[in-house]
């Protein structure tokens, strides 16, 4: 049976991150995941995991300047101190919490110099988690949601992955974002299963529930299934009502 991961930076967002992660396990979610927890301890994350024996399998680094709308920091030039201190805190925050992975943000930027700074970046980020057993993350965004983000797709992932050279540098696959650049979800998770490190999904195009749209995720997750990936998929969609009302999809494919 396909196990779920619950975004926190969308479901129960109205509410503190130790009650978001019990209200994930009371609706049956096999684990959970979250953008940017630091504002909470993580030794209060560390105890709503463990007293709900949830796996936190990931989180962001920071974004930078939200003031100045910055979405990430790795990819820009001049600012490499400031990611390398968002990526420490995020792997410190993972150790302390458990969590498997850390997805580094690249941030607005392009050229070739911001391609060369990134992948510093992340060569330095494999080699701190590396010994901590923690996986790297890197996610292609849309450019209708994030226009003038560094990495916009998978193709362009796999170069970089290519070119770091890590073993725990790895893809991670939102089918949200992937259907909106490039579609063809069936065939991109076929080819790029060796780098998928992890895979999230909301409808597409109004980034609801998977229950409707243009991409038919029953057939998508068998899809998954079949190519024996078996980790828990991260539901990361944004909900229309209170997040226990969007939960139908989940609750029939659970039957």
């Amino acid at each position: 049976m396909t196990r779920f991961s619950a975004n926190l930076g969308f479901l129960w967002a109205d509410r503190p991150l130790p009650d978001a992660i019990r209200a994930a396990k009371a609706a049956g979610f096999d684990a959970v995941e979250c953008h940017w927890p630091y504002a909470v301890r993580a030794a209060e994350v560390a105890a709503a995991l463990e007293e709900t024996g949830l796996p936190m399998l990931g989180l962001n680094t920071r974004r930078g300047n939200l003031d100045t709308g910055e979405n990430g920091l790795s990819a820009l030039v001049g600012r490499e101190t400031e990611a390398r201190e968002a990526i420490d805190e995020a792997l410190e925050y993972a150790q302390q919490t458990g969590a498997g992975a850390v997805h580094v943000m690249a941030g607005f930027a392009q050229g070739d110099a911001a391609e060369a700074c990134f992948t510093s970046a992340l060569s330095y980020a494999c080699a701190k988690a590396a010994p901590l057993g923690i996986t790297i993350l890197i996610e292609p965004l849309n450019h209708y949601d994030a226009p003038g983000y560094f990495l916009t797709t998978t193709e362009q992932a796999r170069d970089i992955i290519e070119a770091v050279g890590a073993d725990n540098l790895k893809l991670m696959f939102d089918c949200y974002h992937v259907q909106l650049m490039e579609g063809d979800l069936s065939h991109r998770l076929d080819a790029l299963l060796p780098i998928i490190g992890h895979i999230q999904f909301a409808s597409v195009p109004d980034r609801g529930t998977p229950d409707h749209g243009e991409v038919n995720f029953d057939h998508i997750f068998e899809v998954i299934a079949g190519l024996g990936y078996d980790r828990p998929l991260g539901a990361e969609y944004k909900p229309t009502a209170s997040t226990e009302q969007t939960l139908s999809w989940m609750q029939s494919l659970k039957r």
